[in-house]
C-alpha cells in the first residue's frame, strides 16, 4: 500500500524519536510534529492497518520491518537533502523544510543519482551531518 505524505512523516517522526528517547507513544509523536492527539491517533490505526506500525499494549509505537524500510528511506533523503541545501548556502532552517517537501516528491531514480552526484562532487562538512 502506497503512503501519502502525511503517513511517511508519520513514519520518520517515529524512527526519530525512537533514536532520541528510545520508546515512542503517541503524545510523543504529536508534540514533535505539532499535531493533536486525535489526528495522531487516527494516523496511527490508518499505519496499523497499512501494516506499517505495531501498537503495544502499553502504547508504545513500534515500527513494522516495512514501517522500518520507509522511515529509513525517507529519513535519508531528509538528512542528505538538508546537508546538500545548507551547503549550498540554504540557511539550516529552511533546508529543513524544503528538505521535507523534496524528500516525498522526488522519484527514486532520481534521488538515487542526485546522492550519487553529492557522494562523487560535494564535501559536506562531517560536523554538519548528523
Amino acid at each position: 500500500m502506497a503512503l501519502h505524505q502525511s503517513g511517511e512523516d508519520y513514519l520518520e517522526a517515529i524512527l526519530i524519536l525512537r533514536e532520541r528517547k528510545g520508546n515512542v507513544h503517541s503524545i510523543d509523536v504529536a508534540q514533535f510534529l505539532g499535531f493533536t492527539k486525535p489526528s495522531v491517533s487516527r494516523a496511527v490505526s490508518i499505519l496499523r492497518a497499512s501494516g506499517h506500525l505495531i501498537m503495544e499494549k502499553d502504547g508504545r509505537l513500534l515500527l513494522t520491518e516495512t514501517g522500518e524500510m520507509v522511515a529509513q528511506a525517507i529519513y535519508e533523503r531528509h538528512l542528505l537533502l538538508t546537508e546538500w541545501l545548507v551547503s549550498l548556502g540554504v540557511h539550516r532552517e529552511l533546508a529543513e523544510e524544503d528538505a521535507c517537501k523534496i524528500e516525498h516528491d522526488i522519484s527514486n531514480e532520481s534521488f538515487r543519482c542526485l546522492k550519487k552526484h553529492i557522494e562523487n562532487h560535494h564535501r559536506l562538512s562531517p560536523e554538519n551531518q548528523s
